[in-house]
């Protein structure tokens, strides 16, 4: 048995192995990745790849979670968050990352340009204005709004970062780092029940956020009972 198109196009990319960090090993291909994108585009509908998520063959799953964080909208963000819980690693990573470049890229090409402008900046204040500026344009943005609560957080202004946060989760419920981001904020806002419940929303999302993984369980000690 022949064995599927998009598996075909997907050998063409060197492989990775355990061994491999996924973000060097991605950085490497980057050739093999444009390649890649063109294949998929011209072979495979975003419909299409969705279904392929839970093809029984791991390497399938594997070529369609890498084509939709290649050329998948946010029509996508259900299905490709239901798989960061696959059995396998590269599926789960693929997927992790496929939903920043979803979530970055948005609803509309010129809005996800403002951001990456807004972001390159390097000027603290020029930064904020700009993403206010972009938030006017687009308020249904919300990877602009977690770009601004991550200034923001670390500017020390941890309620107008939650606050950010949750506009965040309430545009994109699937969004594991602004849950995230809402129990750093509420850690440092001295809430650790609050934090608590965000950082396991997290998890819930997304299991292999392993830097929360010890933040639960010390919270849950300091707790005890009212955890």
């Amino acid at each position: 048995m022949s064995e599927p198109l998009i598996v075909t196009f997907f050998r063409e990319i060197p492989q990775p192995s355990f061994k491999d960090d996924p973000d060097l090993w991605q950085a490497g291909v980057q050739e093999a990745m444009r390649s890649f994108r063109v294949s998929i585009k011209n072979n495979y509908s975003e419909g299409t790849l969705q279904r392929l998520l839970i093809h029984p063959d791991s390497q399938v799953r594997q070529a369609a979670v890498l084509g939709l964080g290649l050329i998948g909208t946010l029509g996508s963000n259900a299905a490709l968050a239901a798989i960061l819980k696959d059995e396998d690693t590269y599926v789960r990573r693929f997927a992790h990352d496929a939903l920043w470049e979803i979530w970055s890229r948005g609803s509309d090409p010129n809005h996800c340009w403002q951001l990456q402008q807004a972001m390159q900046l390097g000027d603290f204040a020029q930064t904020m204005a700009a993403l206010d500026d972009l938030l006017v344009d687009a308020p249904a943005y919300a990877e602009a709004y977690n770009q601004r609560a991550i200034m923001l957080f670390r500017r020390g202004d941890y309620l107008r970062s939650r606050d950010d946060c949750k506009v965040v989760l309430k545009l994109n419920p699937y969004h594991f780092g602004a849950a995230a981001g809402l129990g750093q904020c509420y850690l440092k806002l001295k809430k650790p029940r609050a934090a608590l419940r965000y950082f396991t929303q997290a998890l819930d999302l997304n299991p292999a956020l392993d830097e929360l993984v010890e933040a639960v369980r010390a919270l849950k000690d300091a707790l005890g009972d009212e955890a």
